[in-house]
């Protein structure tokens, strides 16, 4: 897993998923999108969509620091979706860390400020919980439509 931070939250995301790391440079932003979508880049040719995690959380946009990065992670597509690169903006980035399938916990219901469903589990780690990320759902093509729909249509 990959230990990263968002919104203030000790994150984890799945190695496998990720292609690179990269420090946040000159970013495309698309008119009248919502603060989730923070704009497109080009990587390697391809045009790839950066999300602001901590917006998509429903939390105040990500403020572009100096440890600030862009995790560019890809799900495998299957019979209804092709398979989907985006980047996702976040605070910083520590660690690759082993994690056991026996490590992770069952989300609680009270005391969590990511969204149900956007959250697999919980991890305890010596410096406290990390929630590991459910990729699919924080990247879920029709949702993140809507997201950016709703927010052009006001």
């Amino acid at each position: 897993m990959l230990r990263l931070a968002a919104a203030g939250e000790s994150l984890l995301v799945p190695i496998e998923a990720v292609h690179e790391i990269l420090e946040v440079g000159a970013l495309t932003v698309i008119p009248r999108s919502p603060a989730l979508l923070r704009g497109v880049m080009n990587l390697r040719g391809a045009v790839v969509p950066v999300i602001d995690l901590a917006a998509r959380f429903g939390m105040a946009p990500t403020q572009i620091e100096r440890r600030s990065a862009i995790v560019v992670v890809g799900l495998e597509g299957d019979a209804e979706r092709e398979r989907l690169t985006a980047g996702m903006l976040v605070d910083s980035v520590f660690e690759v860390l082993e994690v056991r399938a026996d490590q992770l916990e069952p989300v609680p219901t009270l005391g969590v400020r990511i969204p149900a469903g956007l959250v697999l589990g919980m991890v305890n780690l010596p410096g406290g919980y990390s929630a590991v990320l459910n990729l699919e759902q924080i990247l879920h093509p029709e949702q993140l439509c809507e997201l950016i729909g709703a927010a052009q249509a006001d």
